[in-house]
């Protein structure tokens, strides 16, 4: 009778696990409007993305586009991020980003204009 209530135990955990999803997300973030740019980077919830430090965005046309690929294996369909220019973070005393995966596809693109909603 144990080892019957064990596997029963046992199949109840295993199928509670949540699905997980191999994702790319290409960000493309138009910073045209600032000066004196040193760096530019994400930060968000989510490896490989951090609160703590940026993950780097690379410039793709001087001093205005900066863009960055992250890839991740996530159970979820979406991720919460801001970027941040020089260390400082964007949209302060609001709401962070939404990252909304794109279900029919492994790849999201998402083009932003930095501190704009």
């Amino acid at each position: 009778m144990r080892k019957i209530s064990l596997m029963i135990i046992l199949l109840a955990l295993a199928s509670c696990v949540q699905p997980s999803y191999n994702k790319t997300v290409v960000v493309t973030l138009d910073v045209s409007a600032l000066k004196n740019i040193k760096s530019v980077g994400i930060r968000g919830e989510g490896k490989p993305l951090s609160w703590e430090a940026d993950y780097p965005m690379t410039e793709v046309v001087k001093d205005s586009v900066y863009r960055a690929i992250i890839t991740t294996k996530t159970g979820y369909l979406f991720a919460e991020y801001k970027c941040t220019v020089n260390g400082n973070f964007e949209l302060q005393e609001q709401p962070n980003r939404r990252i909304i995966f794109d279900t029919k596809k492994d790849t999201t693109y998402v083009d932003l204009v930095f501190d704009k909603p």
